[in-house]
């Protein structure tokens, strides 16, 4: 199968699970669940897609690598930073930065535990994170489909 089209399908359900979790998922628990336990369940379900994406962010960054060693394997001159490993590699630093380093802080926050930012900052600066990851994954999706 060709590299390109497993990065398009990978980017694509990457995308889709963004919008999913993002969208549907932790705003449907708050719908249904009082706002404590809503919030206990979000935050797993954050949790468990910042590991996927970690995973997809670095399947993808190694695929590009792969196919960029491929095209010089073949005579033809390119960029090692191509835009699909710079937004690949961008969705990572920005999975690993939320999930990885503002989770932790905003589970402090909420036990009542001292830190740099109040919960809600700490919360709005991670939701914010989120869709702009969203927003890049989804414009890697697009972009490696329109090849």
């Amino acid at each position: 199968m060709n590299v390109v089209r497993v990065q398009s399908l990978l980017s694509g359900l990457w995308a889709g699970l963004l919008l999913a979790v993002g969208g549907v998922a932790a705003p449907s628990l708050f719908t249904v669940l009082e706002r404590q336990a809503a919030g206990t369940g979000a935050g797993q379900i954050f949790q468990m897609e910042a590991r996927i994406s970690l995973g997809v962010a670095i399947l993808l960054f190694v695929l590009e690598r792969r196919r960029v060693r491929d095209l010089v394997e073949e005579g033809q001159s390119t960029s090692a930073m191509s835009a699909t490993l710079l937004m690949a590699l961008g969705a990572l630093f920005l999975t690993v930065f939320g999930g990885f380093v503002l989770h932790p802080m905003i589970q402090a926050a909420k036990a009542g535990q001292p830190t740099a930012l109040s919960f809600g900052a700490l919360h709005g600066i991670s939701a914010g994170l989120y869709w702009a990851k969203t927003l890049l994954v989804l414009v890697l999706a697009w972009r490696l489909s329109a090849r």
